[in-house]
């Protein structure tokens, strides 16, 4: 049926899907690409359960008052993402038509498909340039009091940055800023997505880190390993009302001792390799940096952004991928690689060498 032809293209078509499918075994678009290793599988699998929404999970407890006591927070509330922590926290802390000031590239106002405003109905206002604004452009980017101007509500800052390359926010001018906000009547969110990183790469602790925060995110299924959670800490009054909140959005997860499970197995087992994955951030830069025409950001955690003379990224994405390593394009001319526990130092080297042949080769 079909001819010689047919079965000719049918088996070439399926050659080229094994050799790409077998090709792509590094990849480093994200940490939160990783799966649950064995050990993490086996806690899963043990995972003491029950209903959740009626407060009876005991794994979902344990794991809630572990990171509270972790972040410095009086409660914790777990949920599916990190999307969910961030929005929780804008509807615990906010009225519709609020200002949120944030900094340039923040993932609740770029990431979130618009739910700040959708949801929560405030404003994201960009403060300054870069990761962290300086407490004098947080004062000039206050809106005067007026029946007609929106009200200052909240500062939501973001460590580690995404967008700033995993930068880890000097917490110098964190409580500077902090300081200045309060005065202002403001709250203030952590957007902690990546906060074990900037602990490890700081030496700080994740309380510390979070003290000058009202309320205070955290992703497990990022660098830490875990498939799915996050969690949003904070006062109880305004944990109470998330709560209500994740009600509302339909995030009571019953049985979710299961997810909590690997949640608390990470913290337990996965917190200072984070460092192992700096190194391989660093690694990669160096090697990458050594490229004539590239510009290649330090490090600090795992985050290396490339930026490329040319508005090509898109084009290299798709070369590296035939290679056999996923990257990702973070704007026209910028690439963003991403170390996790699924990447090992042979994968680096793999990895760097395609790279480095790739990259080495632009028109």
């Amino acid at each position: 049926m079909g001819g010689p032809f047919y079965h000719t293209a049918s088996r070439t078509q399926d050659l080229t899907f094994a050799i790409q499918h077998f090709l792509v075994t590094i990849d480093l678009r994200s940490d939160t690409v990783t799966r649950p290793t064995p050990a993490m599988r086996e806690a899963i699998a043990r995972a003491e359960v029950g209903d959740d929404v009626y407060g009876e999970d005991p794994s979902v407890a344990a794991l809630e008052a572990r990171v509270a006591a972790l972040t410095g927070k009086a409660r914790a509330l777990f949920v599916s993402s990190g999307t969910m922590a961030n929005q929780l926290a804008l509807l615990a802390h906010c009225r519709r038509g609020d200002d949120v000031f944030v900094s340039e590239g923040a993932h609740c106002a770029w990431y979130e498909s618009g739910a700040a405003a959708a949801l929560a109905g405030v404003q994201c206002v960009t403060v300054g340039q870069g990761a962290l604004f300086s407490p004098e452009a947080l004062v000039a980017a206050v809106k005067p009091t007026a029946y007609y101007t929106p009200r200052a509500r909240l500062v939501a800052l973001e460590n580690t940055h995404n967008r700033g390359g995993g930068r880890v926010l000097d917490q110098a001018q964190v409580e500077a800023v902090a300081e200045t906000a309060r005065g202002l009547g403001l709250a203030l969110h952590l957007d902690g997505a990546r906060l074990f990183n900037a602990a490890v790469a700081s030496g700080a602790r994740v309380a510390t880190l979070a003290a000058p925060f009202d309320t205070v995110s955290v992703c497990l299924s990022k660098g830490l390993g875990a498939p799915v959670g996050s969690l949003l800490c904070g006062p109880e009054a305004l944990i109470t009302e998330a709560h209500r909140y994740r009600k509302m959005l339909g995030g009571g997860m019953r049985q979710s001792g299961l997810l909590a499970a690997a949640g608390s197995f990470a913290l337990e087992h996965h917190v200072a390799r984070l460092a192992v994955d700096h190194a391989h951030a660093r690694e990669l830069a160096a090697g990458l940096g050594a490229l004539t025409g590239l510009s290649v950001e330090t490090p600090e955690t795992n985050i290396v952004m490339v930026d490329l003379p040319a508005p090509t990224a898109s084009q290299f994405v798709e070369r590296a991928k035939e290679q056999g390593v996923l990257i990702s394009a973070f704007g026209p001319a910028r690439l963003r690689l991403v170390t996790h526990l699924d990447v090992d130092a042979a994968g680096v080297a793999q990895a760097l060498g395609v790279l480095r042949a790739v990259l080495g080769a632009r028109p």
